[in-house]
């Protein structure tokens, strides 16, 4: 079985892929983000393992960073996959800035230049229409320049130089320069105010190169200690006992209560409101979070509520009212609740009790379709739950590691990097919204104008470098730990998806498909190796 190994430097995707994935660019006209529906490839038909780890991870695609330039607006130039020869050696000075960036001060020699304008002469001597000439005919430099002017002239020779010295200029930084960020800094207009074709011609390049992850201490990713919490509500057995009782539920009919109060068992509706308590009546304030009209509340899911709110309304009776106070416990979900002391009032609207039919073989298939037993309802409802149960102990492991190696890792993110990152977590949740919502085109334009992205970038600063660290931890460790997967599983994984694509006649892209098909099955590697090696405990909250 052949392996596949990737050296290369690049941007490790740690992300789930959805089959639908926000793709967006910016528009040079008015910089907005420019959106459209792409699909990739779906991951349910990846194997198990890398399945696994596509799940788990709860972030937004990272691009890889291969070499590539785009000039800026005001020295387009389009660069060719291959070095031009040139008559003589440029001249290129690296200094390194922060947030991972290089600058690339360049000087172009005489000899250069010279060529360059050559070139440009040759070529308007061969494509222009002078009266007197006959085409291809030698036209002195003096008529040509008069022709098609000086400063045309001029501009095209600047152009001609960058286009032939860039590639020479950014080698030194090829397979660490990411995507899209190498930029020309120097004026367009200084460049074609100060050439002459007997001088030197200088400018300055500015690239962000993928940055260097230090580990905290060295090679601590080897050594993990790992406490990780799993919640409670997530137990198989009491899962599989609950999810019975629910389907049972759902069998049989609300009567309405007409005798009695309330009693474990029944189903309330009420009226539930709440006040802070203080001894200053000036000071009491209504509590928001805490107000319910018409609230469906089962008293068997009693323990989900505020504690000591069931014991408190047992035995109301329909259209009766009770006050009672009650303290928002330190573990409250709500943070700016937890510790407050409340007053509540809650009035009972209505009162039913259920009429449940009896629970024995005869309502197997109605409880779940194909069993014949009311054991076999239970085994397989068991099963299913300790499947679930699995694999929330498998994500909160898998989280548990991502966090402490984001916590381990000093990196120089550069901007552009972070700026990718963001606008695909603001992309995904535009989508996210769009699919909600149904926005109008006003409403997403508004959303997802230079202004919004800006700000989104700002106030999920912590979170979005939180995700390029963890993806480029990932990375690293894939690379250190010379890890493998076999090019039979990446090509199978890639025809699936393609196959999945084609069946549904979506449109994709076979490279990008192979491209996030790698980085996951990369990422699992990983998890599953630091799962191997780390010291992990679990504890339930």
């Amino acid at each position: 079985m052949e392996l596949c190994i990737t050296s290369s430097t690049k941007i490790l995707n740690l992300n789930p892929i959805n089959r639908t994935e926000v793709l967006f660019s910016v528009s040079p006209k008015n910089s907005a983000l420019q959106f459209k529906n792409q699909i990739y490839f779906n991951s349910d038909k990846l194997s198990s393992s890398s399945r696994q780890f596509h799940f788990h991870l709860q972030q937004t695609q990272i691009h890889r960073s291969p070499f590539r330039v785009s000039a800026s607006a005001s020295s387009s130039v389009a660069l060719g996959p291959e070095k031009d020869r040139l008559p003589a050696d440029i001249e290129v000075t690296e200094t390194e800035e922060p947030n991972s960036r290089v600058r690339l001060s360049v000087v172009v020699p005489p000899a250069v230049c010279e060529d360059c304008y050559k070139r440009v002469i040759n070529e308007l001597t061969k494509q222009a229409k002078i009266p007197g000439f006959r085409p291809g005919k030698k036209v002195p430099e003096s008529i040509i320049l008069s022709y098609a002017g000086k400063q045309n002239v001029q501009k095209a020779t600047v152009e001609s130089i960058l286009k032939r010295t860039l590639p020479h200029a950014v080698s030194s930084v090829t397979g660490r320069a990411l995507r899209d960020s190498v930029r020309i800094v120097t004026k367009f207009s200084e460049m074609e105010k100060n050439f002459s074709s007997l001088n030197s011609l200088s400018y300055d390049i500015l690239v962000d190169v993928a940055p260097e992850v230090k580990w905290n201490p060295e090679n601590g990713y080897k050594n993990l200690k790992i406490v990780v919490e799993i919640d409670s509500d997530i137990h198989a057995q009491r899962t599989a006992e609950q999810e019975l009782t629910r389907r049972h539920k759902s069998l049989g009919s609300l009567k309405i209560v007409t005798d009695r109060g309330l009693q474990i068992g029944d189903v309330a509706v009420l009226d539930i409101s709440a006040t802070t308590i203080a001894e200053d009546e000036s000071n009491v304030q209504k509590i928001p979070d805490a107000e319910s009209r018409g609230f469906h509340f089962d008293t068997e899911d009693g323990d989900k509520v505020l504690p000591g709110f069931l014991d408190s309304i047992i035995g109301i009776q329909r259209g009766e009212t009770r006050s009672f106070p009650l303290a928002f416990p330190e573990s409250w979900r709500q943070e700016h609740l937890r510790g407050v002391q409340a007053q509540f009032t809650v009035e009972c609207k209505e009162l039913f009790y259920r009429d449940l039919p009896t629970l024995d073989d005869s309502l197997a298939d109605k409880l779940l379709p194909g069993c014949t037993t009311l054991e076999q309802v239970k085994e397989t409802l068991l099963q299913k739950c300790r499947e679930v149960e699995q694999t929330a102990k498998e994500q909160a492991t898998d989280n548990a590691i991502l966090d402490q190696l984001r916590k381990m890792v000093e990196i120089d993110i550069p901007q552009s990097l972070f700026e990718e990152q963001g606008r695909q977590l603001y992309g995904a949740q535009l989508l996210q919204i769009q699919e909600n919502m149904k926005l109008n085109e006003q409403q997403l334009a508004t959303l997802s104008s230079p202004k919004a992205v800006k700000e989104y970038l700002e106030s999920q600063r912590e979170n979005i470098t939180s995700v390029i660290k963890q993806n480029l931890a990932v990375g690293d460790i894939f690379k250190r730990e010379n890890l493998q997967f076999s090019t039979e599983d990446l090509t199978k994984e890639v025809e699936n998806s393609v196959a999945e694509f084609k069946q549904q006649k979506q449109e994709y892209d076979e490279d990008r498909v192979r491209e996030q098909v790698q980085d996951i099955l990369e990422g699992a590697k990983v998890l599953e190796w630091l799962r191997e090696h780390a010291e992990i405990q679990y504890i339930t909250r």
